[in-house]
């Protein structure tokens, strides 16, 4: 088996709501680049990478003369031929390794007839259990802002009833620490047998971050998420907080693992099949953490069915998966893939049963979510539609305003 083209094309899908953050703001859809890797036998692998358009697209071209009559079941070689470690500082193609990882597992997969999760060592797991993950948001198009407390809690509720969530995850860092502190009590007073966890993508202080933690101790926490920024920063709150501390942002590669594991700053690392370049780095790093006694979570960057295939096979492989998984998902109000968005069930998604990754696209959505693209464009990650001029530093001091309701239409 030969690859033999690479067809990438960038779609937006429509959230709900613009979802707010403590960086910026997803502005009412994900931009993401769907990945078609074609072999010599007819078959086609898909992957799939966060943003996009013309320059994604014109990247993933560039691969082809890297990759025309490669082998799929040659992963390691196909590591070192987009990402070798020493280039990679000049072509940071991590991202794009991932995606084209991804494809090639999934044509190996349905060469063979087996599903991802068999070509890394068999499921112990049929289903997947995910957190809610809770976002303030602006109101658009029908559904209404999530600001207050009051309403952070109705939305809960609302997402329990649907999906069977029974862990809670609280995107944070856009209001004031005290605010939102008063929001993720009104959690845990509201759901008292459920888990709680807070992530304010890193824009508190030391000070703060310390504070918040202290003031949480007693709560039914499983972790206080990138407090802070920075592996010394995370080390300075864990040495004083009596909650576990995760990350998604300083732990993303080998090395800083191996930093990590030797002075720790961090007890859980969620693996994100797209930052760490792959499934089969995300096993590979989870096996570290099993060895050292680092708990593992699978981390959320905004996927679509194709990446949320990735998470899936990779949480049914995981022995040490002891953490809820992260997804944006529920957010959405579609997908390209067959069938639409895939279905919770008493807080998890099935691990897809097909052969490679289990999902195929739907032409027609993709040819939708496409035209909308071309229409909407990107939007930049790190702003947000509601402060003009606003941006955000780290430690950040410029909170949004909680008695401040704004309404952002398309």
């Amino acid at each position: 088996m030969k690859i033999v083209d690479i067809r990438a094309t960038t779609v937006a899908v429509p959230l709900e709501a613009p979802l707010r953050h403590s960086n910026g703001a997803h502005w009412g859809r994900f931009v993401r680049t769907i990945v078609e890797v074609e072999a010599d036998n007819g078959l086609v692998g898909l992957g799939e990478m966060g943003g996009g358009g013309e320059s994604a697209e014109s990247a993933f071209r560039a691969l082809k003369p890297y990759l025309k009559d490669h082998d799929p079941f040659q992963l390691e070689a196909l590591r070192f031929k987009i990402a070798n470690p020493t280039a990679s500082l000049y072509n940071n193609r991590t991202q794009l390794l991932a995606a084209i990882e991804f494809a090639c597992l999934d044509l190996i997969g349905r060469h063979l007839g087996v599903p991802v999760c068999d070509l890394l060592g068999g499921r112990l797991r049929d289903a997947v259990p995910f957190a809610s993950y809770l976002f303030y948001r602006y109101a658009a198009d029908g559904h209404d802002e999530i600001r207050t407390p009051g309403q952070l809690v109705e939305h809960t509720a609302k997402l329990k009833r649907e999906h069977g969530f029974t862990v809670h995850k609280l995107k944070g860092g856009v209001f004031p620490p005290d605010y939102e502190l008063e929001c993720y009590r009104a959690l845990a007073d509201a759901f008292p047998g459920d888990r709680l966890r807070y992530d304010p993508n890193a824009v508190l202080s030391v000070a703060e971050g310390l504070r918040f933690g202290r003031a949480i101790e007693h709560l039914n926490n499983d972790y206080l998420e990138d407090p802070v920024w920075g592996l010394e920063g995370l080390r300075a709150v864990r040495e004083q907080v009596k909650v576990p501390l995760a990350t998604n942002t300083v732990v993303v590669n080998f090395e800083q693992l191996a930093s990590n594991v030797l002075r720790r700053a961090a007890d859980v690392v969620l693996l994100d099949t797209t930052f760490w370049g792959g499934i089969r780095p995300c096993v590979k790093a989870a096996g570290v953490c099993e060895t050292f006694q680092l708990g593992v979570a699978v981390h959320s960057s905004g996927e679509l069915g194709v990446q949320l295939a990735t998470m899936l096979h990779l949480g049914a492989v995981l022995p040490n998966l002891t953490y809820a998984a992260d997804a944006h998902y529920h957010q959405l109000r579609d997908d390209v893939i067959e069938g639409g968005k895939l279905a919770y069930s008493e807080g998890a998604i099935a691990v897809p049963e097909g052969p490679g990754l289990g999902v195929r696209l739907d032409p027609d959505r993709v040819a939708r979510y496409a035209e909308f693209y071309r229409e909407t464009g990107g939007y930049p990650y790190d702003r947000d539609p509601g402060r003009p001029g606003w941006y955000a530093t780290v430690p950040n001091e410029r909170f949004a305003d909680p008695d401040m309701s704004v309404e952002i239409r398309p």
